[in-house]
């Protein structure tokens, strides 16, 4: 009984095998696409900080950067294994300080007086083409333009009644929506935390209008849902 019983159970064993070898081989397939997966892209958030350092227009001292603080919506719409393409829009802010409305006459031509330290909130849209020389190495470079506003910091009585008349022109940087363009190189790390990256920027911005050329580095963090 024992010898035929054996002979049954020997010829089951390869077919058992062939059931089991497909399931085997999805699972070893999710596996390996989990793997790969480990580095996301798509739609995400980011935050940058740094300072901003005027080149052109507020150089030599006449403004210092305190602090630039940027928020980022994006969404890579083109995602391959070497390259990628993404649309973002940000909300940024920058702290300044300045000389005082009373030491510029004669320091700065009209068109850049400013009340003195400068607040700057700013909305950006921009496109960044990125490759990857390596899996978790992205380089790229980004371009895109907006609107920046530097509110008044001061009364509105003593901007009217003393500064604008000692002056005798008011500020075309204070109030007045002004455009910009920007632009950027960045390099980009992907953690092994699959939906987080981090990264630095070099972004120049030039406001038109003042026609003032800052740059800001910054260091971000980033999540991809």
């Amino acid at each position: 009984m024992l010898r035929p019983a054996l002979i049954c159970l020997l010829a089951l064993a390869p077919a058992a095998y062939a059931a089991d070898a497909p399931a085997t081989a999805r699972t070893e397939a999710r596996e390996s696409e989990a793997k790969v997966r480990e580095i996301v892209r798509g739609y995400y958030v980011k935050s940058n900080i740094g300072s901003t350092l005027f080149l052109v227009g507020y150089g030599g001292g006449i403004l210092s950067g305190v602090m630039t603080v940027d928020l980022t919506v994006g969404s890579d719409f083109i995602d391959n294994e070497r390259n990628s393409l993404a649309w973002e829009v940000t909300f940024g802010q920058m702290l300044e300080n300045g000389i005082t409305w009373e030491e510029q006459e004669g320091v700065l031509p009209p068109n850049l007086y400013i009340q003195g330290d400068l607040h700057v909130l700013s909305g950006a849209a921009q496109v960044e083409a990125s490759f990857y020389p390596t899996r978790r190495l992205g380089l790229g470079l980004r371009a895109g333009g907006g609107v920046a506003v530097a509110p008044l910091l001061i009364a509105i009585d003593e901007y009217n009644e003393v500064v604008i008349p000692a002056w005798g022109v008011a500020s075309a940087v204070n109030g007045a929506p002004l455009p910009m363009v920007l632009g950027a190189p960045t390099i980009e790390y992907y953690t092994k935390l699959s939906h987080f990256s981090i990264g630095v920027d070099a972004e120049a911005v030039f406001l038109i209008g003042p026609n003032a050329l800052g740059l800001t580095p910054s260091g971000y963090m980033k999540y991809t849902f």
